[in-house]
C-alpha cells in the first residue's frame, strides 16, 4: 500500500460499508490502492469487506466513532442512510449521526469527507430529505474538502416488480406511466465514482448529481424491457396517484393519536414522492426536471441488470429499495 506522502493511496474510514453501495465503494477503493477501514455494526455481514480493516462499533456511539478515527485517516466516506426514512430515524442517522461523525473527524485531523446523499434533496418535501440537506449544508460549511454525491435511481430500486411479472401479473405504473423518469446507476459504477472523489480535484468541493448512462427511463420503459426479456406480451395496469393521497390522508388522521400510523403516513408520502417526482436534475428556474442536464457515468445498463436477475446470474439485493 502506498503511503499518502509518496503515492496516491489514502487512508480511508468507510461507514455504511455493509450496504450494497458501501460494498461496491469498498471494492473500488481497494482496487485504486487506498487503505480502507470500515466501521461496522456488531454482527453485520462483513463477508464482502475482507480486504478492509474492520472495526466493530455503532455510528451513534461517540466512543465507537472516536475509537475508529483514532488510527488516523485522510478521508471519511459515508454510504450510510436511515433504514426507513421515517422522521425519527432520518434525523437520528441522516443528520445527527453524520453531524457527530463530521465533528469527530475534524477533531481527528481528517481533511476530506465524501458523502453519499440523494438527488431528491433538490425538492425537500420529506423528513429524510430535509435531514440529508441539513447535513449537506453543515458539511459544506465545515472547511473540509468535500464531495456530496447525489445519485439518481439505483438498479435495485427499479427491480421490485419482477416477481409479479413472472407470476403473470401486470406491471403497475402511476398515471400514464410517464410521470417520472430517471437515469439509474449501478452500485459498481457508483462505487467507482465515489472512489474517484478522493483524487479528482474536479469532483471536490462540489455537489455532484450523477446518473448512469442515458437516455432517461420512464416506468413504461422499464416495463417494456422486462416484458421483452421475459418474452411476454406487455400487460400494464395504471394506478392513479390519488389512491396514495387517500391512503396518506387516512393514515395522517390516525397519526394524530397513533405514532405507528404517523410513521406509516410518512412512508406513504415517500411512496407518493417517488411515484410522481423524477430522479433527474431539477432546473430551479423552471421547476422542471432536465434529463439533458443530468450527468452520466459508467457503462452498466438497467436492461443488462434485469437480464442478469432473470437468468439468476445475480441475486435480488433490493433490501429496503422495493418499490412494490
Amino acid at each position: 500500500m502506498e503511503d499518502m506522502q509518496t503515492g496516491s493511496g489514502k487512508r480511508v474510514l468507510l461507514v455504511g460499508g455493509t450496504g450494497s453501495i458501501g460494498r461496491a465503494t469498498a471494492a473500488a477503493l481497494i482496487a485504486d490502492g487506498h487503505e480502507v477501514t470500515a466501521l461496522v455494526r456488531p454482527g453485520a455481514d462483513t463477508s464482502a469487506l475482507q480486504a478492509c480493516t474492520l472495526v466493530s462499533g455503532a455510528i451513534t456511539d461517540a466512543s465507537d466513532r472516536r475509537a475508529a478515527l483514532s488510527g488516523g485517516f485522510d478521508t471519511v466516506i459515508s454510504c450510510l442512510a436511515s433504514r426507513t426514512g421515517a422522521p425519527q430515524d432520518a434525523w437520528a442517522i441522516d443528520y445527527q449521526a453524520h453531524s457527530d461523525l463530521l465533528k469527530d473527524a475534524q477533531e481527528a485531523g481528517v481533511g476530506q469527507f465524501v458523502l453519499l446523499s440523494a438527488i431528491c434533496v433538490q425538492k425537500p418535501l420529506l423528513a429524510f430529505q430535509k435531514a440529508k440537506l441539513a447535513f449537506e449544508e453543515e458539511l459544506q460549511a465545515s472547511g473540509l474538502t468535500f464531495s456530496i454525491v447525489r445519485p439518481t435511481a439505483f438498479f435495485k430500486s427499479l427491480s421490485g416488480q419482477i416477481d409479479r411479472l413472472k407470476a403473470g401479473k401486470p406491471f403497475l405504473v402511476f398515471g400514464n406511466g410517464e410521470l417520472t423518469a430517471c437515469k439509474p446507476i449501478s452500485d459498481a459504477d457508483l462505487g467507482t465514482y465515489i472512489a474517484r472523489c478522493l483524487v479528482d480535484a474536479g469532483l471536490q468541493n462540489r455537489v455532484l448529481p450523477i446518473g448512469g448512462p442515458g437516455p432517461a427511463i420512464t416506468p413504461l420503459d422499464q416495463a417494456e424491457m422486462l416484458f421483452d426479456l421475459l418474452g411476454q406480451e406487455p400487460k400494464i395496469r395504471h394506478v392513479t396517484p390519488r389512491l396514495l393521497d387517500a391512503i396518506i390522508g387516512a393514515l395522517s388522521l390516525a397519526g394524530r393519536v397513533s405514532r405507528k400510523a404517523a410513521e406509516k403516513a410518512e412512508l406513504a408520502r415517500i411512496g407518493r414522492y417517488y411515484a410522481t417526482e423524477s430522479m433527474l436534475v431539477l432546473d430551479p428556474a423552471t421547476g422542471r426536471y432536465d434529463a439533458d442536464a443530468t450527468p452520466e457515468f459508467g457503462e452498466d445498463t438497467l436492461r443488462e441488470h434485469y437480464r442478469k436477475l432473470l437468468q439468476g446470474e445475480i441475486a435480488d439485493d433490493r433490501g429496503a429499495h422495493a418499490v412494490f
